[in-house]
């Protein structure tokens, strides 16, 4: 596989988790929250849309992605603020109740794949590939551009930028109106907020609704993507999703949601290229965890290893002077 190859393939499948990252972000650096419900409501995404998209309708089955992931996220946020359950043990238990939720939306199996049985011309039953969002979005470029050997990386590549482009633009509007601005400074200041008439409670549920929505939906695009959902497939999702949005941040820093939103993006791109140099060389696919958790560290420790190097170098300008 040439570089250029390699290079389309980590930044599609980067814009296919970056939503996850948005999720990820909104519920670490916003809510200032840890929530580990997205393990769970990751696959919640894929097995929704692949149930939708099987029955004959993609598009929908990304909504059905969406509308999944509100709804664990629903679930985490009715138990941290009605309930009280510490936010954590509120993530594990929601995360926990999806696993059986997700079995059932499979149909009692542990992957479904994007197809369905249809009867040929000579009346026996065939399984057939169900249309996906990908599948026509290729198809729509190749009869604009008459090529039919386009790479679908591309075309993936170009159609999960645009999906994404728009998510950064409605989020990045949503946190300057007064429901977004309700939900930052729950974040920042929980104490304050409720001393005020915000409703701090109905912030913080609707803040992880948002997050694990995102997360859903990025479940969703890679199920279409891949055309199967896998029961499996959350595990260690989370740490994927901090490592986008640390990376990102070593990059852009803290500088506001906006920019950081386009850091957790950025973040998500590079974590993807990352990986798919540590393929190049031949890293087998179960060391892919342990890179990741590598990655989180490195990205946490470089903020005290900046500040030791510069508190070293001034040191050894007192002792010069």
């Amino acid at each position: 596989m040439s570089l250029m190859s390699l290079l389309l393939s980590a930044l599609s499948q980067g814009m296919i988790y970056a939503p996850m990252a948005l999720g990820v972000f909104v519920a670490f650096r916003v809510l200032n929250m840890p929530d580990l419900t997205i393990d769970g409501s990751f696959v919640a995404g894929m097995c929704a849309c692949a149930v939708v998209t099987i029955a004959g309708h993609p598009y929908l089955g990304l909504l059905a992605a969406l509308a999944v992931g509100a709804l664990a996220g629903l679930c985490t946020g009715l138990l941290q603020t009605k309930l009280r359950i510490n936010p954590i043990l509120s993530g594990i238990l929601t995360m926990t109740g999806l696993y059986t939720v997700n079995f059932v939306m499979l149909g009692g199996q542990s992957n479904l794949y994007l197809q369905r049985a249809e009867l040929n011309s000579v009346g026996v039953e065939t399984q057939v590939a169900c249309d996906t969002l990908y599948k026509s979005f290729r198809n729509l470029l190749i009869s604009w551009t008459g090529d039919r050997r386009l790479d679908s990386n591309l075309s993936a590549l170009i159609v999960t930028a645009l999906i994404v482009a728009a998510l950064l633009g409605l989020m990045a509007v949503f946190f300057r109106m007064r429901t977004g601005m309700a939900i930052r400074a729950t974040g920042d200041n929980e104490e304050m907020v409720r001393s005020s008439s915000i409703n701090a409670d109905r912030a913080r549920v609707l803040g992880i609704m948002i997050s694990n929505a995102l997360v859903a939906f990025s479940g969703g695009l890679l199920c279409e993507q891949q055309r199967y959902a896998d029961l499996n497939f959350g595990s260690g999702m989370l740490v994927v999703g901090l490592a986008s949005v640390i990376i990102g941040q070593v990059f852009f820093g803290r500088r506001g949601v906006t920019l950081g939103l386009i850091s957790a993006v950025a973040g998500s791109l590079v974590y993807r290229i990352i990986l798919q140099a540590a393929y190049k060389v031949d890293m087998p696919s179960y060391a892919v965890k342990l890179l990741s958790a590598v990655i989180v560290v490195i990205a946490l420790s470089l903020p005290l290893i900046r500040r030791a190097i510069a508190q070293r170098r001034a040191d050894r300008e007192v002792d010069e002077a």
